[in-house]
């Protein structure tokens, strides 16, 4: 149960990343000015004065799909003890 929960926030994170890198791909390469950006929970209308939040949001979600990905897979404790 519990890693059907962690896989289904793990793929709902890749949609989101997906969703906003699409965004800031039309942004910065098209002649368009505004984007509307669908995550899934809402759409918001996203301009190219947004593409550095954007950035952020994307740099965000990808160090929570790492941290995701590590409780899938089992790598997402690490005990340590001093060594004396």
């Amino acid at each position: 149960m519990a890693d059907t929960f962690w896989q289904d926030r793990l793929v709902a994170t890749e949609a989101l990343i997906a969703a906003y890198e699409d965004a800031v791909t039309a942004l910065v390469a098209g002649q368009i000015q505004s984007y509307e950006l669908d995550t899934g929970q809402g759409k918001q209308k996203v301009t190219k004065l947004d593409v550095a939040k954007l950035q952020d949001q994307i740099d965000s979600l990808y160090n929570r799909r790492a941290t995701l990905y590590a409780r899938v897979n089992g790598g997402g404790v690490v005990q340590g003890r001093p060594a004396w």
